[in-house]
């Protein structure tokens, strides 16, 4: 590195701290009262501090975070990926309900009446949910924007708690007394009931109306954290499924990690102006130190790809006629003649025999072969055919290839 270069990065990281110095001088820290139910988030309505007492409060069981909507989980994680879904535990959503389709919650319900809990703690729940529960939910003005919360139980009689800055509370109106038990009221009105638990089939589902109660504020403010305890308390210990403020929505369902990203430090005023006068001063860099040593770069003009066009015109026209039945049968009739012309397999009968040997010859993992031919088998076994069959069959054979 040359002289000139070396007092550029210099000037460049000067810069840098500077902008930095400056911005975080003036600006102001302000709270952000948002309701994000967020369990990353460390901001007064974030879930940061519950999420990470969990294992704590279930001894240690597995917290799994989810990542994806219960729809595409549970179908995704399924037995072979045909929808009879292996999930056992508990089920914990806080705030957010909003967001979920019909099929998340008949996903959910389904998981509830396998034997598993479903825990849901929100204002108002999606009407699918109240309607197959057979409730209704009225909101209710609190004086002085201040909420008691409590609990049926008289041995919870010292979690009860009150919660600050609530307008308004909830509470179940209607809802079948036979079958449905009360957990805990709102108010100190015993006709104003906020927390029920609902057998269902071979399970149980527990509905709460008061979600900012679990947030980072209450749980640290005075002893209210010891009503959550109570809440909680009523869950089985089992695995902890617990639906994510951050949803992908990608084509890979599933356990997904934690991903790692830049969105605290951006949130962050001073790092983030930092970040892009620094990106911005690195840029115009090489593009004058570039300028100055690079020769110019003929532009040569690449051949046309015709084989491309084509591709592309086929696909078009498979996309438009939306015959799945042919193109799946192309992709399983390609995939066997591959099989037959690199392993010298004879693939008239699929059964476990030709699985064997095929893993045998191919050295790919057993169990991604046998998925790819029982889904094979299964797709012959069908006289009717979706997009997901085929985008399914795709991913199969891609799996094998790589």
């Amino acid at each position: 590195m040359n002289k000139t270069a070396i007092i550029a990065l210099f000037l460049i990281v000067t810069a840098v701290i500077a902008m930095a110095v400056i911005v975080d001088k003036n600006t102001g820290k302000t709270v952000d009262w948002t309701e994000s139910f967020n369990e990353r988030s460390n901001k007064p309505y974030g879930l940061s501090v519950l999420y990470k007492e969990l294992p704590k409060l279930f001894d240690n069981n597995s917290i799994k975070p989810i990542y994806y909507t219960p729809s595409n989980y549970f179908y995704a994680n399924s037995e072979d990926g045909y929808g009879d879904f292996i999930a056992e535990g508990t089920y914990i959503l806080i705030g957010n309900s909003n967001t979920l389709e019909v099929e998340d919650i008949e996903e959910l319900l389904i998981f509830a009446g396998r034997g598993n809990t479903l825990f849901m703690s929100d204002y108002n729940f999606p009407k699918t949910l109240l309607d197959t529960l057979n409730l209704t939910i009225k909101t209710i003005k609190n004086k002085d924007t201040i909420a008691n919360l409590s609990f049926k139980n008289d041995l919870f009689k010292s979690k009860n708690t009150t919660i600050d800055k609530s307008e308004n509370s909830s509470y179940f109106s209607t809802f079948p007394s036979e079958n449905h038990k009360v957990l805990g009221y709102v108010n100190d009105d015993y006709a104003k009931v906020n927390f029920l638990e609902i057998p269902f089939e071979d399970g149980h589902i527990f509905l709460h109306l008061e979600p900012k109660i679990f947030t980072n504020y209450n749980i640290l403010k005075d002893q209210r954290y010891r009503y959550s305890e109570g809440v909680l308390s009523y869950l089985p210990n089992k695995t902890i499924y617990f639906d994510s403020f951050t949803k992908y929505y990608d084509a890979d369902y599933g356990d997904a990690e934690e991903k790692s990203n830049l969105s605290w430090f951006l949130q962050q005023q001073s790092f983030k102006w930092a970040t892009y006068l620094a990106l911005i001063l690195t840029l115009l860099f090489i593009i004058f130190h570039a300028k100055r040593r690079q020769r110019i770069i003929p532009i040569i003009k690449p051949l046309e790809n015709t084989t491309v066009s084509f591709v592309k015109t086929i696909s078009n026209l498979y996309f438009e006629t939306q015959d799945h039945k042919n193109l799946i049968d192309k992709k399983i009739t390609y995939f066997l003649e591959k099989i037959r012309s690199d392993y010298h397999l004879d693939t008239s009968d699929l059964n476990e025999e030709f699985i064997a040997k095929l893993i045998q010859k191919s050295g790919k993992k057993k169990e991604t072969v046998k998925k790819t031919i029982n889904f094979i088998n299964w797709l012959r076994s069908k006289n009717e055919f979706f997009e997901e069959n085929l985008i399914k069959l795709n991913k199969h054979i891609e799996e094998f290839y790589s």
